[in-house]
């Protein structure tokens, strides 16, 4: 038997080699899992945002904001914007007060501004456009009719109707 000298400390023994680096997977394993649920960590752990209240499955963001009834007060002339889709496509009509037929409708997003091109194809109304920006502060659409008829482009806006 051999005697110890009490100065000395005892040896211990070390984890094995598989069995460290088992513990050190499991170490990190559990300190990924707690930083992804960290605030401020990568979008990459993080999940989607979620849409903005009332936005259809698939728009962008913002988009939402164009749809409903439109009205010019200089005249009376009502766009009724319906649905967006994501890439931009409008399902919209337009009315003066009867129904005009509406050849082509498209919203974009150019920085933050949102931007509705409307396209009208029918009597009295060869090609007409409206080329209109989304003022959020007024919650009003402003821009330029162009009337191909009379060649002449008119400043209009239009109030959102309750």
């Amino acid at each position: 038997m051999q005697h110890r000298d009490w100065k000395r400390p005892a040896r211990r023994r070390g984890l094995g080699g598989r069995a460290a680096l088992a513990l050190l997977l499991a170490t990190v394993v559990v300190i990924t899992g707690a930083l992804s649920l960290w605030p401020g960590t990568s979008a990459a752990t993080k999940a989607p945002p979620a849409p903005e209240p009332g936005c259809s499955p698939g728009a962008k963001p913002g988009f939402d904001r164009l749809k409903g009834r439109w009205q010019r007060p200089d005249g009376g002339y009502v766009i009724d914007i319906k649905d967006i889709e994501a890439g931009g496509q409008m399902t919209a009509a337009y009315f003066n007060p009867r129904p005009i037929t509406v050849s082509q409708a498209q919203a974009a997003l150019d920085g933050n501004t949102l931007k509705v091109f409307v396209e009208l194809r029918d009597v009295n109304y060869p090609g007409a456009t409206y080329n209109l920006t989304y003022d959020p502060q007024s919650d009003q659409l402003k821009g330029v009719y162009f009337q191909p008829a009379l060649q002449q482009s008119f400043e209009i806006f239009f109030v959102r109707l309750k």
